[in-house]
């Protein structure tokens, strides 16, 4: 067949231009349970578009990424975030002729788990569930259960080991997993930087500047000193690593954004409502199962309850979020019109 030719030549072109290092797209270790092999797309290819079509996928852009609810347009969201680290994986992984068409993958299902009213809604299902709360773990679970309806969409093992092992203290077993570690920090440290700064929670000759002198004045130079960092020291090696000096600034400004941005007074303000928000939800459902919706309900067949109300919980955008709950525990105006009142 014509379209078969198309895949093959996208082996070929992957044997002949890749890294020895790189993971090629014929070489998968598959899925887990087997399935008819498209025949003009990869199978890396095919999991990048059925995790841009997943439901998942499409409410992250009515997610948090660090500011609840933001009075503007130009706020990143949770969504925009996954586009962010998505490009920034593709540049690390076309500079080492890695494979790109997996680092895109990993990248755009990394955040597939997360919690309404970001970092803070998952430490609040972490405090709630006995059996704890991670996005990533959340994310692998998403995409092996949770999507279509509990089919899961089935995606090879190299995309969901990267999406569960994109934190920091994860370990990819491929290079194109580790890209996307490192873009996920490069770019929510840099991007929170902007959106900081633009809610006026800082100013730009607030942040460190040894750590800028290091890395660049702007976003767009601090992102590619470290692209380029990690392009220096990583070609032809079987690793993908920044330089100590940048990787060091790096993690300044991480630890600089959690003390002036994500852990502050107002942000645990913020936090507060979210905590109150979330437990009400999860011991109203706790208490009667009954009230979840249909496909939640049939999870608590094959799963703890908990485990069902945070699939739940965690799937739900900050608008929907804020509607169930007003839904639950708002009390709602029955009273007749006063002109409807016969007297």
């Amino acid at each position: 067949m014509i379209s078969d030719s198309v895949k093959q030549k996208t082996y070929a072109r992957e044997r002949a231009f890749f890294s020895p290092y790189a993971q090629l797209s014929e070489k998968t270790k598959g899925r887990q349970r087997p399935e008819t092999p498209c025949n003009m797309r990869t199978d890396f290819q095919r999991d990048r578009d059925r995790i841009i079509y997943s439901k998942a996928f499409l409410r992250l852009k009515n997610k948090t990424q660090v500011f609840f609810s933001p009075e503007g347009d130009h706020f990143r969201t949770r969504m925009t975030h996954t586009i962010d680290v998505s490009q920034i994986a593709r540049s690390i992984a076309r500079s080492l002729a890695l494979n790109e068409d997996l680092a895109e993958a990993i990248a755009l299902g990394h955040d597939l788990g997360h919690t309404p009213f970001g970092h803070a809604g998952e430490r609040v299902l972490n405090s709630l569930s006995p059996f704890g709360f991670a996005h990533n773990e959340q994310s692998l679970r998403v995409v092996d259960v949770l999507e279509k309806d509990g089919k899961g969409l089935n995606l090879t093992f190299e995309v969901r080991d990267g999406i569960v092992n994109h934190k920091k203290s994860g370990h990819p077993s491929t290079l194109e997993g580790k890209a996307v570690s490192l873009a996920d920090r490069i770019a929510y440290v840099n991007h929170d930087i902007e959106d900081a700064i633009r809610a006026g929670l800082l100013q730009e000759k607030e942040l460190p500047q040894r750590d800028i002198a290091v890395l660049g004045g702007s976003s767009r130079d601090r992102i590619n000193t470290m692209i380029t960092s990690i392009y220096e020291n990583s070609v032809g090696k079987s690793e993908v690593k920044m330089g100590e000096e940048e990787a060091e600034a790096l993690e300044h400004l991480r630890s600089f954004m959690f003390e002036r941005v994500y852990i502050t007074e107002l942000s645990m303000k913020e936090e507060e409502r979210a905590k109150r928000m979330l437990s009400a939800m999860f011991d109203y459902f706790l208490k009667d199962k009954d009230k979840l919706p249909p496909f939640y309900r049939r999870l608590c067949d094959d799963y703890p309850t908990e485990q069902a109300i945070c699939d739940y919980l965690s799937s739900m955008t900050d608008k929907y979020a804020i509607a169930v709950f007003n839904s639950i525990f708002i009390p709602k105006s029955w009273a007749l019109r006063e002109e409807d009142i016969e007297l």
